[in-house]
């Protein structure tokens, strides 16, 4: 059958997979966004369903104003002896640490610190051992993936922090992971940086502590050389075996907004790539060393459908799924009621690295239709197409001394203008309408049966290109100004 890449759209990155008997686990990273570490779950690996998130609680994750593209970085989750773990980073506090859990649609433990920095946490079992990677430096100030030996119970560190491989010489070594595969051990990790020059490359030993020898033909993923190829920046992949016996690779990448323009907004999404291992015990991975927006394989049978929801609403996401937050909210603002949703809002803004009373969706494809009917009472409410405080098209209604208004707003790094307003007198509803292409957002205001157009704004000022970091565009909804009330209802984000 023929699938198409990626297989989870959206701000969804550095992508961690196990299987446990039929079904395999996934989760993500997610920076500043509250709950963490998006958990989804397959029977197939390319219809991915989210079931929740492995980091639900305050005392879980400090996220308290913690700067954009911060927080929570990449996480691993395992499986040993019938318990879910997954280690992740919080890279503003730089602690690595692990939760646990025996339900996997259940809640997760409280963390377990491990006293080893760097990023990127990876967990081995073996025999009764738990070895921990990251990349970083070891207890001699060597810098490279770096193991130790730990209590699985406690987190203590039994052996001494050391560099078990430094990599081919690509900047950013990272994203280590480590397998036990026909006897020989193997160690995968990325180079390059998450960006245009990301790759996967890899190594293999006869212990888990190495030696480790690299792949002659490294890297072995890489679409770095692919000038006007809609995918870029593949790296930082996890192998997982099917049922039967094929090898897959589950990794990051992204889609640049055109041909020859190499900005991305969408985020770092997960894209599935099958591996093959060769007579001589080294694997090579997709069309020649590279990642396809679409595989013909017959490695999944015919009868699997590869299936898409095209079109999110109230009535068919979950608030606690597919939905989160800036930062730790104050859930008090928040009341969700049937197809529809209050805000109240507060005095903190979109414009700080604090927690607004916004609600957010990941954008999941270019094209699309975004619409919300919002009410206000008082202060501003309305959509924000939200990279970070310093990146976001705001389309909203806000009260002021003379009525009410409707407003197009751009916030590109130090710059903030008001593009148009439109008086709306007394009239505290608007239907708000966002037509997202590849390029562009339009921004249309819907009354009296027509649609008045206030704007656009070109897509690349909220890329990664532009404004840095590891996040891409979320729907968001937001009501801000203190004692400022909303209403939001009919909301559809629907892609073509």
């Amino acid at each position: 059958m023929k699938y198409n890449n990626p297989v989870i759209k959206g701000f969804y990155p550095d992508p961690s997979v196990c299987k446990v008997n039929d079904t395999y686990y996934l989760v993500s990273s997610s920076m500043q966004y509250f709950p963490a570490v998006p958990l989804f779950e397959s029977k197939d690996m390319i219809n991915w369903t989210q079931i929740g998130h492995c980091l639900t609680r305050e005392s879980q994750i400090q996220l308290d104003k913690v700067n954009s593209s911060g927080g929570v970085f990449a996480p691993t989750i395992r499986y040993n002896v019938g318990r879910f773990y997954m280690t992740t980073t919080n890279d503003t506090t730089r602690q690595n640490f692990y939760v646990w859990t025996d339900d996997i649609y259940g809640e997760w433990s409280e963390p377990i610190y491990i006293d080893q920095g760097g990023i990127d946490p990876d967990l081995y079992f073996e025999d009764g051992k738990t070895y921990f990677m990251s990349n970083g430096t070891d207890d001699h100030d060597a810098y490279g993936i770096v193991q130790c030996e730990i209590d699985i119970e406690t987190g203590r560190k039994l052996t001494p922090s050391q560099v078990i491989w430094q990599g081919t010489g690509g900047r950013f070594l990272e994203a280590p992971h480590l397998y036990k595969i026909n006897d020989r051990y193997y160690l995968v990790a990325a180079e390059g940086g998450t960006e245009f020059g990301h790759m996967v490359t890899y190594a293999r030993g006869v212990s888990p502590s190495g030696p480790f020898e690299a792949y002659p033909q490294n890297p072995v993923l890489t679409n770095r050389n692919l000038g006007g190829y809609e995918i870029q920046a593949v790296g930082h992949g996890d192998l997982v075996q099917d049922d039967f016996g094929n090898w897959w690779m589950l990794h990051l990448g992204f889609r640049q907004i055109g041909k020859w323009l190499a900005y991305h907004h969408l985020g770092r999404e997960v894209f599935l790539t099958p591996i093959t291992f060769g007579e001589d015990g080294w694997f090579t991975a997709g069309h020649n060393g590279t990642t396809l927006s679409s595989f013909d394989t017959d490695r999944i049978p015919d009868g699997v459908v590869q299936e898409e929801n095209k079109c999110y609403t109230f009535e068919n996401t979950k608030w606690d799924k597919e939905w989160c937050y800036l930062r730790l909210p104050s859930m008090e603002n928040y009341e969700f009621v049937q197809n529809k949703l209050k805000l109240k809002g507060t005095e903190v803004t979109l414009d700080q690295a604090d927690s607004p009373t916004f609600i957010g969706i990941r954008q999941m494809n270019f094209n699309a239709e975004i619409s919300c009917d919002v009410s206000l009472t008082n202060g501003e409410a309305g959509i924000t197409l939200y990279l970070d405080e310093h990146h976001h098209y705001d389309f909203a209604i806000r009260k002021g001394d003379s009525g009410y208004e409707v407003i197009e707003r751009l916030n590109v790094g130090d710059i903030k203008s008001i593009e148009k307003a439109v008086d709306r007198q007394n009239d505290s509803h608007a239907s708000l309408v966002i037509q997202a292409s590849p390029t562009h957002y339009r921004f249309l205001l819907r009354a009296d049966g027509e649609e008045l157009h206030l704007g656009t704004a070109q897509t690349k000022y909220l890329s990664s290109e532009v404004a840095g970091g590891f996040t891409g565009v979320i729907i968001g909804l937001y009501a801000c100004g203190d004692g400022s009330l909303a209403e939001f209802s009919n909301f559809k984000c629907e892609y073509q």
